[in-house]
């Protein structure tokens, strides 16, 4: 009897979650009771996340995540709850999916889109916002966002911060948030547009049983990954178009900035001599350096670097397996989940009694695929001074610099059926010695990142000699004219927040070269 009313309890259950789902109204009626207590907006809505299984989607200039809030320990409806928290019981809440929008009062009226006169509407429509993780609050950085069913897509910043452009065509599609170890969320486009959209992402957790089924030997995988290396790659070249961005950083000041949207001709996965070009669509460089700076610090070879991280084409020591030599142990790790996939994690190190500044690291492998899909790996810490020599071309008379961390992080992106590079970027840090001075010696963080936004495969050529742009030399230096609509509708990732300050600051030094003129 007590099993028939357990049944008979859990049905219920279900029935009232899968009409709850169906009909907003019903979903914010839903009583929920969490205890008394106090925290911040973020913090407490994060709770009433756990209860309801509902996540909250709202503009950042509507609700303060850091206000102070607290809860009364009383059952409230769902509506209630969240009217309580925020602190406003006149906001709109709509229900769309697993989703709650918090809208202004009235729902905020018509879009920024739908108020404009039909002849004056935009081709382009801009989603951003910030990722977070839902239980502790950090920002999720580098996480993918991509329109679902297109090539379309980017990458949040170091604070969380995306931003993508659609054209008009796409505003009713689906927009994907996913990383690593994350669950994917997916919210209609329609529902993000015209707001500073706050989202959180739910850590997914993975049952133990999972974790020992999926136990695998680390050199047998690394091998299948090798062997299905030309059915989960391209084959054929293709267009992809980037957005890239380099900097310059000394004693946590910013020095310098260039970024730039690039059209990439990639060769196929299986011609590894075949080079890749690029064409440069847009650019534009800020500098923050003082006249008094005796230290002036470049970036060189920062886009041949992108393409030779491509770890699929330009397949790196670390696998070369079968080599009689290999200087790399490999071992298992975690099983973990990106963008919904089973990925097998595979960490690798330099062998003991192996000296020289070698990499150690993670790789990504999808289970189900047997395809890499993302990697972090650095110069070994044991070995890092020795590696000065490899990164650092030319050094000033009375100043010598050592390298003190390098750091990649590389990741590819399903996409009909096959991975295509997604994101590379690499955080360099030094450290300055001058000669003869007794001071602290600063810290030198010079970084390169590159997205890809769009991917084309129809109708790929090579660029002819005059459009290819010269991928070995100072980037910076590349002489282009200035396009003010230089963002217009394509897609880039953020500034961060203490970047953007400067940036501010320094709008005004933007440089705008108008003497030479690179051919689009």
């Amino acid at each position: 009897m007590r099993l028939y009313r357990f049944l008979l309890v859990m049905c219920g259950l279900l029935l009232m979650v899968n009409f709850a789902e169906a009909d907003g109204d019903d979903v914010l009626k839903r009583v929920i009771q969490l205890p008394k207590m106090k925290g911040t907006v973020y913090t407490l809505l994060g709770k009433v996340s756990e209860q309801s299984g509902c996540l909250f989607v709202y503009d950042s200039k509507l609700i303060n995540n850091d206000a102070s809030a607290k809860t009364k320990g009383k059952a409230y409806s769902l509506r209630e709850m969240i009217y309580e928290i925020v602190g406003n019981d006149k906001l709109t809440l709509k229900v769309i999916g697993k989703h709650i929008l918090i809208l202004p009062p009235g729902g905020g009226g018509k879009s920024p889109i739908e108020a404009l006169p039909i002849s004056s509407q935009p081709v382009y429509h801009s989603i951003s916002g910030r990722l977070l993780d839902r239980e502790t609050g950090n920002p999720v950085v580098n996480a993918t966002v991509a329109v679902r069913g297109t090539s379309i897509g980017n990458v949040s910043n170091q604070d969380g911060a995306f931003k993508l452009s659609l054209p008009d065509s796409l505003k009713e599609s689906q927009v994907a948030f996913s990383h690593l170890g994350y669950v994917l969320q997916e919210i209609p486009a329609s529902a993000l547009m015209g707001r500073d959209n706050v989202l959180s992402l739910d850590p997914k957790v993975i049952p133990l049983q999972e974790v020992l089924i999926r136990l695998v030997e680390p050199n047998r995988l690394l091998h299948e990954m090798m062997e299905e290396r030309e059915r989960n790659y391209s084959m054929n070249p293709v267009y992809l178009t980037t957005f890239y961005r380099e900097g310059v950083q000394l004693k946590n000041k910013f020095q310098s900035l260039t970024e730039a949207v690039f059209k990439v001709y990639k060769a196929p996965v299986n011609e590894p001599y075949a080079l890749d070009q690029v064409k440069l669509l847009k650019k534009h460089r800020i500098d923050n350096r003082e006249n008094t700076d005796s230290l002036i610090a470049k970036i060189r070879a920062g886009i041949q670097a992108c393409l030779q991280l491509d770890l699929m084409k330009n397949l790196p020591d670390f696998f070369a397996l079968d080599a009689p030599d290999n200087p790399y142990v490999y071992t298992s790790g975690d099983v973990t989940f990106i963008d919904n996939r089973c990925v097998n994690v595979i960490y690798f190190r330099q062998r003991e009694g192996v000296k020289g500044p070698l990499y150690c690291g993670e790789l990504y492998i999808d289970s189900e695929k047997d395809a890499l899909v993302q990697a972090r790996f650095e110069v070994q810490p044991k070995y890092i001074k020795q590696a000065t020599r490899l990164f650092v071309v030319r050094q000033a008379q009375k100043m010598r610099l050592s390298t003190r961390k390098i750091v990649y992080t590389v990741s590819y992106k399903l996409w009909n059926g096959k991975y295509y590079i997604h994101h590379i970027r690499g955080d360099l840090y030094f450290k300055i010695k001058r000669k003869n001075w007794l001071s602290s010696n600063p810290q030198l963080h010079t970084w390169f990142e590159m997205v890809t936004c769009h991917i084309d495969t129809e109708h790929v050529n090579r660029f002819s000699r005059a459009e290819r742009l010269p991928t070995h030399t100072v980037f910076a230096e590349t002489h282009f004219k200035y396009d003010e609509s230089f963002w217009e509708d394509f897609n880039f990732i953020p500034l961060e927040s203490e970047l953007g300050k400067v940036m501010e600051k320094v709008a005004l030094k933007i440089e705008k070269v108008g003497d030479e003129t690179q051919d689009n």
